[in-house]
């Protein structure tokens, strides 16, 4: 089964189709088809959407696992709480002293579900990455929370098959460059979390590609053929 996007509230439904044997693509960068109907002149229909995803090279399509998806819908929920966190720290920063306090039991509640999301996290990826449990141990990240959310964040996306593929997903080309290259934002947010928590804050290119370059050695390592 071919598609553009895989929704995550279908994610049970893809996993039931999963363990029925059959094989789930979906689309790497979704604008694609968008660029393409246009180029074509046609509206936006799912017939004509049809059309465009047809003609498409295998290339531009990526096989699921039930690993990713897990990893994924579980991911997902600790950005939320991530990006809530985050929005009611930014209110607590600009209100009076007396509204600070109004905050202050929010606040260290959503703290509280992150932590319980980034344990449940770091135990799926355990169980379903080969690399990730050394990983941890390399980098010296047991125990930050943080750290090892970020980590398999990062591990869940790329299928690190080239070095420079998958600096180019987390968007570390040259400047310079005129080639337009895919790259995902949540990935390169999650490799800049992990980043900090390593070095701190002020990290640069150079550190985030020193990071991501011992975890693609990493995995270039436990699975040589990929």
């Amino acid at each position: 089964m071919v598609v553009d996007v895989l929704p995550l509230q279908h994610t049970d439904g893809v996993l039931e189709l999963l363990r029925r044997g059959v094989e789930v693509y979906y689309l790497r960068r979704l604008t694609l088809v968008k660029e393409r109907r246009e180029g074509l002149k046609l509206s936006k229909t799912a017939r004509n959407d049809v059309k465009v995803l047809m003609p498409l090279e295998a290339k531009w399509f990526r096989q699921v696992s039930e690993d990713f998806l897990v990893m994924r819908r579980t991911i997902a929920a600790y950005r939320t709480l991530l990006k809530t966190h985050q929005q009611f720290i930014n209110k607590y920063k600009a209100v009076s002293e007396d509204e600070r306090r109004s905050l202050q039991p929010v606040i260290k509640t959503l703290e509280e579900q992150m932590e319980e999301m980034a344990i449940k996290i770091s135990e799926e990826a355990g169980r379903r990455s080969p690399v990730y449990n050394r990983l941890v141990e390399e980098l010296g990240i047991d125990g930050n929370l943080t750290a090892i959310e970020a980590l398999a964040e990062v591990l869940v996306f790329p299928e690190w098959r080239s070095w420079g593929k998958t600096r180019n997903y987390f968007g570390l080309w040259k400047r310079d460059r005129r080639t337009y290259h895919y790259r995902s934002k949540t990935a390169r947010q999650a490799l800049e979390r992990l980043t900090m928590a390593l070095r701190g804050y002020g990290i640069k290119g150079r550190d985030l590609e020193d990071v991501l370059k011992r975890i693609w050695l990493a995995q270039k390592a436990g699975n040589p053929s990929a």
